[in-house]
């Protein structure tokens, strides 16, 4: 038994799905039945297919965790030229920090609360409980490695692995660089009242200072940063209702912030994106 397969059969005991990797950290190409998906790809891709090919076909979808497989007929030919082993974190309840240079790892160490880190080649690995959408380049020398995604492996690493920060979903809004354009293409959003939050334990006033205090905050990001303040404002808020019965008229809150995203140049789908990653993470740990 080779050493990649002896390291693939250990992580998928203990729940994490691997695959081969060939030559230039890849994974192995299509066998002639699955070129060119014709096949339909496999059943656990963003769209769903037939596909029930016995080779390690369509990159990081044909990871497993079942030895049956990975010590298959279909899987030792790609074992005697394997260099090394893969995994996909999202499928394992991870996210990859993959940070690629110095300047990365140092922006990481004074932002990111710390988790288990792995060296790599050129940077390090740091990797969090919990799973999210992988991004690519969502800082400079920073990719997000989880789902529909695959990380090399490069040992265990050290220290003690943390939950998946909300300071990491927020990367994944990108900020736009071009000068913010003034008034919002769409139309104004209803204002918070007792008619969308019969529910909430709070009183009006209390919920429009703190919304209003809120989005002068992301007004006051003309120049860049909005989205990430629009996250920060959304999941600050939410977490305010996370006690009350509810509704709280949350969706009415977020397309205020949203709105006032907009007004000061960002575009809607990220100030959207932002605002539902903020509101939907208001439970988790603070970064």
């Amino acid at each position: 038994m080779s050493t990649n397969l002896r390291i693939a059969l250990g992580l998928a005991a203990a729940g994490v799905p691997i695959l081969p990797l060939r030559a230039g950290k890849m994974p192995f190409g299509n066998c002639r039945i699955c070129a060119d998906n014709a096949c339909g790809g496999r059943p656990n891709m963003k769209t769903p297919g037939p596909c029930t090919c016995s080779h390690p076909c369509h990159g990081w979808a044909a990871a497993s965790t079942d030895p049956r497989v990975i010590n298959s007929y279909g899987w030792a030919p790609v074992w005697r030229e394997a260099v090394a082993v893969a995994y996909h974190p999202g499928g394992a309840g991870l996210t990859v920090v993959d940070l690629d240079n110095a300047a990365a790892v140092a922006w990481a160490r004074e932002t990111l609360p710390a988790t288990r880190v792995v060296q790599t080649t050129r940077g390090e690995h740091w990797i969090y409980r919990g799973a999210m959408p992988s991004s690519n380049a969502v800082r400079p020398g920073i990719d997000i490695k989880s789902t529909m995604q695959y990380a090399r492996w490069l040992g265990p690493g050290t220290g003690r692995m943390a939950v998946l920060p909300a300071a990491v979903r927020a990367l994944l809004v990108k900020e736009d660089t071009t000068p913010a354009r003034r008034g919002v293409a769409s139309s104004l959003p209803a204002s918070w009242g007792r008619s969308v939050a019969t529910g909430c334990d709070h009183t009006e006033r209390y919920v429009r200072t703190g919304l209003e205090r809120g989005l002068a905050l992301v007004r006051a990001r003309a120049e860049s940063g909005a989205g990430s303040q629009a996250f920060g404002v959304a999941r600050f808020l939410a977490a305010q209702h996370t006690a009350c019965p509810g509704p709280c008229g949350l969706a009415v809150i977020g397309e205020q912030i949203v709105s006032a995203a907009v007004s000061v140049g960002v575009p809607e789908p990220y100030a959207r994106r932002a605002v539902a990653n903020g509101l939907e993470t208001a439970g988790e740990p603070a970064a």
